[in-house]
């Protein structure tokens, strides 16, 4: 298995807090590992060191290669960010927006050209936010803007793809749809990380990453009852996992 992402001895510090202390990971390319773990356990700072969006010590590799080493523009070609409550110009139409996308892939100045109009509509279309296309993203609900921000992140077609909280401001049937198109990345060889505090859908990752107090105390596969054993015990047992015909519930523990 050739790996994506990889951490060597990983550290953090925040305002001069630790908050990431000593990670060594190596993430699978093709794959989907999500991460887990209770507020505060450093989930959303893992993510932003893996892109590069933090200062830190020890290594973060890409592909095997530092990531110090990767210019700023190879790095926009080689990873998409969907970043947990973006910031964008409510005045952007949303094809405009998932255009964003696209800018890696295109010359300083130059004007979007026909495949990154086919490929910000082919990402709108799988979104469900095709319709909405010449709208503002001040004319739609969070869920709605969190959609077009997800195809903003596809249109890029990058290899590795992070995505912290993707889910927020979605209703479950939007959840589902984002489960799919996760799994249609995936068929394409795309590499996908996720922050998620929704455990059950997280348990559909192929790994699972759990995190508490800055550290990884399990890393294993999403199906394996080790995982789940790791999953319970980081949220005090509170929650239980059982299977639920050939799927797995998150249950209170009574």
């Amino acid at each position: 298995m050739t790996h994506a992402l990889q951490t060597r001895q990983l550290h953090v510090q925040l305002a001069g807090r630790p908050v990431l202390t000593g990670i060594d990971l190596q993430i699978t390319a093709g794959r989907w590992t999500c991460v887990v773990g209770p507020n505060g356990a450093g989930k959303s700072t893992l993510l932003k060191a893996l892109a590069g969006l933090l200062p830190h010590s020890g290594q973060v590799l890409w592909q095997g290669r530092a990531l110090e080493s990767i210019a700023r523009r190879e790095r926009a070609l080689q990873l998409s960010w969907l970043g947990q409550g973006e910031a964008s110009s409510l005045d952007l139409r949303v094809w405009d927006v998932a255009m964003l996308g696209r800018l890696p892939h295109q010359g300083w100045l130059d004007a979007p050209n026909d495949q990154d109009a086919q490929m910000v509509e082919a990402a709108l279309k799988a979104t469900q936010a095709w319709d909405w296309r010449e709208r503002t993203l001040g004319e739609l609900s969070g869920g709605e803007r969190q959609r077009v921000l997800l195809a903003r992140a596809m249109a890029g077609n990058a290899p590795i793809m992070l995505m912290d909280e993707p889910l927020a401001n979605l209703d479950p049937p939007h959840q589902v749809d984002w489960l799919e198109q996760v799994h249609c990345l995936l068929a394409q060889g795309t590499t996908v990380v996720s922050v998620l505090h929704e455990i059950g859908m997280a348990l559909h990752a192929d790994e699972i990453i759990v995190m508490a107090q800055g550290r990884v105390v399990h890393h294993g596969a999403g199906h394996a009852a080790e995982t789940h054993t790791a999953i319970e015990a980081v949220f005090d047992h509170r929650i239980r996992i059982a299977a639920l015909g050939e799927q797995w519930a998150v249950l209170p523990r009574l």
